[in-house]
């Protein structure tokens, strides 16, 4: 079963596609990207397949090795984001070739649900209250919000408590059956987050989500030894090896992006190296419907999964595409009472609409990140 074909496809409203096609007419789908920056990982993924057309592809280990290892520099999210979008694409191929879905290659699944949380909107607290209450209503059992928008490396009292009046109104709204989850994004220093962390313990997030920026990952163990809220993180980390010395920091959540840590065969390894240090893992994904089926594979085949965060619907203009308006059948990602229930198809478990993808890619994209300032005009970490 030899790989003869890879395309890439940028779709909006920030995503890369890729599709890998065999001699035996087995395809598979996978998406590999780094947000703003997909025409380099385009790039990366046509670079790559000087090794790849010609293989076969049901060696998805020896290809991964060879991927990550063959060339001289390695890592980075741009290389480690193409290999994940590979890495998909050959195991929905495996899963298709053999009739089963990936979690089954996997071991098999340990549950038949995968929880699921949804991102809420707002800036002022009855915004957000309102928000948590129609997501609880409409069966979800768990949300998630950002903790701040610009923060100074030591901000005001003010900053302070208007996070916590704002998780307040969250607790209050959706009351104690209920999860939330506090995304910090990188914004504050080690110190400020210290600062932020204590007013909000009495609400009881089921985590706080990367509280400072990887590169200091050193500050880590302070801040967690510095509060009874989980701490989370792992979005910008691409690697096993990355995630290693994060792990002794006493981190109890990892959030390795399927798009971006070196795909399902890279993060199944480091939801075992989490597993090792009581910790779990809650993919991280923002992104389009293969990542997330990918997700979905590692979430049903790991034994200290948590929740996954998805984004089916949420977030987009109506000039953009859904990840559902990919699908040949969205049905597969129906949500039911906060859980999505066992795929049972072969591979990723989903049919893409390659016709709409084809139409999409047409148009193209060329998203990118917003660059944010302080009032004083020096820079602001978005």
């Amino acid at each position: 079963m030899k790989i003869t074909k890879l395309e890439t496809f940028p779709v909006r409203p920030r995503w890369l596609f890729l599709r890998v096609e065999t001699d035996e007419g087995h395809v598979g789908w996978g998406e590999p990207v780094v947000e703003g920056r997909a025409a380099t990982v385009a790039t990366a993924v046509d670079e790559l397949s000087d090794l790849l057309i010609g293989a076969d592809a049901s060696r998805i280990e020896d290809i991964w090795q060879t991927l990550t290892k063959g060339g001289f520099y390695r890592g980075g999210p741009v290389l480690s984001s193409a290999v994940a979008g590979i890495d998909q694409a050959l195991w929905d191929i495996k899963g298709k070739a053999l009739g089963v879905p990936v979690h089954e290659l996997l071991g098999g699944p340990v549950r038949d649900r995968v929880r699921i949380y949804s991102w809420i909107h707002g800036d002022e607290p009855e915004e957000l209250a309102a928000a948590a209450r129609a997501a609880v209503a409409g069966g979800l059992g768990a949300v998630k919000f950002n903790g701040s928008d610009r923060m100074l490396p030591l901000d005001s009292p003010a900053a302070v408590k208007r996070l916590a009046r704002r998780t307040a109104a969250v607790r209050e709204a959706i009351g104690d059956e209920a999860d939330l989850a506090i995304d910090f994004h990188g914004r504050a220093s080690a110190a400020m987050v210290r600062r932020m962390l204590p007013p909000l313990e009495e609400f009881l997030p089921l985590f706080v989500e990367e509280p400072v920026l990887p590169e200091f990952s050193r500050d880590l163990g302070r801040v967690v030894a510095g509060t009874s809220i989980p701490v989370a993180l792992g979005e910008r980390l691409y690697s096993r090896w990355d995630f290693r010395g994060v792990l002794d920091t006493g981190v109890a959540v990892l959030q390795p992006d399927l798009s971006h840590a070196g795909g399902i065969s890279e993060v199944r390894r480091i939801a075992a190296m989490a597993e090792a240090h009581d910790a779990v893992i809650a993919p991280h994904c923002p992104l389009g419907p293969i990542a997330f089926a990918a997700c979905l594979q590692i979430d049903f085949a790991t034994p200290n999964f948590l929740v996954q965060e998805q984004n089916l619907g949420l977030g987009y203009t109506t000039a953009d595409a859904g990840p559902l308006d990919y699908l040949l059948d969205p049905a597969v990602f129906t949500q039911n009472g906060g859980f999505i229930e066992r795929p049972t198809a072969p591979g990723l478990g989903i049919e893409i609409d390659e016709t709409a993808v084809r139409r999409a890619a047409a148009a193209g994209h060329r998203w990118r990140n917003p660059v944010w300032r302080h009032d004083d005009g020096s820079f602001a970490e978005w």
